[in-house]
């Protein structure tokens, strides 16, 4: 991104959570240990089935009393439903401010560049009372200010930034090798930690329980971890989901994100994996990107 760049991310949604019991719900049921959010620090963390497979990822940022979840706008009523499903009796609320707040990212540069900032993953602090925080998976994805649409553009002049496509936010997170866009097509497919949630910084392997951490644990301890979310480059035709990817006769992988930003769950069980090695699937062309992070 330019470091004059504001990629304001429409595609994204604000839940708030609030309420007494609001910090021992999340903590009894997403992925990252949430004693970590605090004013000063942000976390990437997933909401997984029991069997451990894939639902919703996010980040939560402390605001007020409560805290925020960003998350993709068009799971955010399916995200709410499943979090009701485990409010019972707790003194929580659950709001969605979507049309209060927006998401805008900012580089790294920019981030580093404002008085207050951190050099630190997730690192957070307040800009005119609204939380600005380097990005708690990678530090190459930037900053991202969660604003209440009152005062976005002040702010975004006040910053010395420009308004610009959110394409150019989403293309830098494609080459890093984060899916952040049509995530939906994930759901129930792969387990967490087989989209890398664990180098990015999601998965606190030290805290106690929560829904899907058997399976998670399990495959962690014993290193099962056979399979990864892995983009896809289309050198050639186009591709679908569901898509196997087959080499010497052997399915290898699977496609499960074709639009956009594809991303296949790859078998990458050995070091010596092929990645300049050209595949072909139904007369397209591809090969498969290992994240540098990786």
């Amino acid at each position: 991104m330019k470091v004059n760049s504001a990629c304001i991310l429409e595609d994204r949604g604000i839940l708030f959570i609030d309420g007494e019991d609001s910090k021992d719900f999340l903590q009894n049921i997403i992925t990252n240990d949430i004693n970590k959010v605090t004013d000063t620090r942000s976390c990437f963390a997933s909401l997984l089935t029991p069997q451990g497979k894939f639902l919703f990822d996010f980040i939560v940022v402390k605001y007020k009393k409560g805290y925020f979840i960003d998350c993709e706008k068009s799971q955010i009523d399916e995200l709410l439903k499943q979090l009701s499903l485990y409010k019972l009796r707790s003194n929580i609320q659950l709001l969605n401010l979507s049309n209060e707040f927006v998401v805008t990212a900012l580089s790294h540069k920019k981030f580093m560049s404002i008085n207050g900032s951190k050099n630190e993953l997730g690192f957070t602090f307040k800009f005119r009372e609204d939380p600005i925080l380097l990005d708690p998976r990678n530090k190459n994805l930037g900053a991202r200010l969660i604003i209440n649409l009152e005062k976005l553009y002040l702010s975004l002049k006040k910053l010395e930034l420009k308004s610009t496509s959110q394409e150019e936010y989403y293309n830098l997170s494609f080459d890093l090798g984060i899916a952040q866009k049509n995530t939906d097509m994930l759901k129930n497919k792969l387990f967490g930690i087989e989209c890398n949630f664990d180098e990015l910084n999601a998965i606190d392997f030290k805290k106690g329980c929560y829904v899907g951490q058997e399976n998670t644990s399990r495959i962690k301890l014993k290193n099962k971890l056979s399979k990864r979310l892995l983009p896809i480059k289309i050198i050639e035709g186009s591709i679908n989901e569901g898509d196997s990817i087959v080499k010497d006769h052997t399915e290898i992988g699977k496609i499960l994100i074709s639009k956009n930003y594809p991303f296949a769950l790859i078998k990458h069980t050995s070091d010596k994996f092929d990645y300049n090695f050209t595949f072909e699937i139904k007369g397209a062309k591809i090969k498969i990107i290992k994240p540098n992070w990786l």
